[in-house]
């Protein structure tokens, strides 16, 4: 799942052109952004506020095993590098 504070429209466009196979939960307010911790405040186009890029492994107790935060939206985590501690959790 991911969480943007683009209006559905865009990530429902986003999502088909690029062949996501996960949900996108549109938060134009930030709200559920806020509520972890995730506001990167003037980090979007022209200073909009937006989601801090991060991703979560979480298991299937749910409890989150591994977290990569950046400041910066290009940057995010490498797959090999999840898929690599996703197999260390076995």
């Amino acid at each position: 799942m991911a969480i943007s504070v683009d209006p559905p429209e865009v990530s429902r466009a986003l999502s088909q052109k690029a062949g996501y196979t996960f949900s996108i939960l549109s938060d134009p307010n930030a709200e559920v952004i806020r509520r972890y911790d995730l506001l990167h405040v003037g980090g979007g186009p022209d200073g909009h506020d937006v989601a801090r890029p991060a991703e979560f492994l979480v298991d299937s107790s749910r409890m989150v095993r591994w977290v990569n935060f950046t400041e910066d939206v290009r940057v995010r985590a490498r797959a090999d590098e999840m898929l690599a501690t996703a197999r260390g959790l076995r």
